[in-house]
């Protein structure tokens, strides 16, 4: 009893002397970092009161702050950023769908800004201004090295007032300057229309107004074409959509599925996950659904697109997506501020992230660059187009055919003529209108 005793107190003292060799280096590391992180907010305030003290000319404190604030953010990825009072309250405007500016969504890639989208019916879209741009100065005012923010505040300025920002483009030799004239832009987010039987809803951004536009605009559409047994399927055109308000993203995204996961957001910590899933009610009734992408879709339309391509609810067209898989998380601070930060990512209902991958078209399909056609080539083409046996002389009429028949066959032909018309302003949604008119030739599937 007495050895147990003593074996009992030797492994005791054993453990904590263990626990001791241990603990020590843990608690001498844990002490070593808080010491370190101290000293690095002591070497700040060195340095903020030697510029405020010894710098050229006078400097404002707010600002140098909110300056070193933003850096602090900006250094972590392209999303985080400190939002001004007067930043935070644009922002706010945004959602609900009207603010001044140009009318792009930016992005910053090796130290100049990226355009990720021009927005429909914009000054910028009016321009010309192309997903993929580079800006490289503003008002001949060079924007590399500048943070995003400091050169989206370089572009912002009264309504009404010019702006030249100098493009540098894929395919292009030289840089290019591009005047715009700044305005209020008022955003609507969803327009819709019908080709043929087709009902096409093109989504500009997600914000407040994005579902209620939805809803509005298939339901008018719907009631033009006679009901829905009349639509042969829905284009989604999601293209040059820089995205927008998660909840949006989900809503859209519901309001086509019945059930199952949309999307899933993980953060740094897995207890702070979400997952999101469908409500019964489709409000497409099951008709064949195409969504249109291209490398201006980011963000909220990338879920919208991925989550009906996991489903197989719909067939995703275009080229690639943006690539933008994480989530910001906007957190008001004191003085009417706002910290935007990257909390999570998020992953489609088969479990990718889309993250620098965006998102792949089932079919791609290029949306080829215009040219311009010579007074030549626009003669030749019409000649092609308007020569037929109709035209020689003496040639027979087609007697087999009743007045009705021939009526019919021209109504056909006006059709297939302003299909051709749509290949040409629009390859990529003609594209999809042929697919729609395919599935629809080929009846409902059992």
């Amino acid at each position: 009893m007495k050895k147990f005793v003593v074996a009992a107190l030797g492994g005791t003292l054993a453990g904590a002397l263990f626990a001791m060799q241990v603990a020590g280096p843990l608690l001498a590391q844990e002490s070593a970092k808080s010491s370190n992180v101290y000293e690095q907010l002591d070497l700040f305030g060195d340095i903020f009161e030697r510029i405020r003290a010894q710098y050229v000319e006078e400097v404002d404190e707010g600002d140098l702050i909110e300056a070193a604030i933003n850096g602090m953010l900006t250094s972590l990825d392209p999303h985080s950023s400190y939002l001004s009072p007067d930043d935070a309250a644009d922002m706010r405007v945004q959602t609900r769908g009207e603010f001044g500016g140009l009318g792009i969504e930016v992005t910053q890639e090796e130290g100049f800004v990226k355009v990720v989208s021009p927005i429909d019916g914009t000054p910028a879209d009016a321009a010309g201004i192309e997903a993929g741009d580079f800006i490289t100065h503003v008002d001949g005012d060079s924007v590399l090295g500048m943070n995003l923010d400091e050169a989206v505040e370089l572009m912002r300025g009264p309504v009404g007032s010019e702006i030249v920002i100098t493009v540098v483009r894929e395919g292009e030799d030289d840089p290019f300057d591009v005047s715009i004239i700044r305005d209020t832009i008022k955003l609507t987010a969803v327009r819709s229309r019908t080709e043929g039987a087709s009902v096409v809803l093109r989504v500009t951004t997600f914000n407040d107004q994005t579902t209620p536009n939805l809803e509005a605009g298939l339901a008018k559409q719907v009631e033009a074409l006679g009901g829905m047994d009349s639509v042969n399927g829905i284009v989604l055109d999601l293209r040059n959509n820089p995205g927008g308000l998660l909840t949006q993203a989900i809503k859209v995204s519901d309001a086509f599925l019945e059930k199952g996961e949309i999307v899933s957001t993980r953060g740094r910590n897995p207890a702070d996950g979400d997952r999101f899933n469908a409500t019964p009610g489709d409000l497409a009734g099951g008709k064949p659904i195409v969504v249109l992408i291209n490398g201006g879709s980011a963000s909220a339309s990338e879920i919208v697109a991925g989550a009906l391509q996991d489903h197989r609810r719909a067939i995703v067209v275009g080229t690639k997506s943006f690539g933008k898989g994480s989530v910001q998380t906007v957190m008001p601070l004191r003085g009417d501020g706002a910290m935007r930060l990257t909390t999570a990512r998020y992953y489609t209902p088969s479990g990718r992230s889309i993250q620098a991958l965006g998102v792949s078209p089932d079919i791609v399909v290029e949306q080829p660059r215009r040219k311009a056609a010579t007074e030549e080539e626009e003669e030749a083409a019409t000649k092609r187009r308007f020569r037929s046996e109709a035209d020689l002389k003496g040639s027979l009429d087609n007697d087999s055919l009743t007045e009705d028949e021939i009526r019919q066959i021209e109504a056909d032909r006006t059709k297939a003529e302003e299909a051709a018309k749509l290949r040409e302003e629009d390859y990529q949604l003609a594209y999809a209108i042929d697919i729609l008119k395919g599935l629809s030739a080929l009846g409902p599937t059992k």
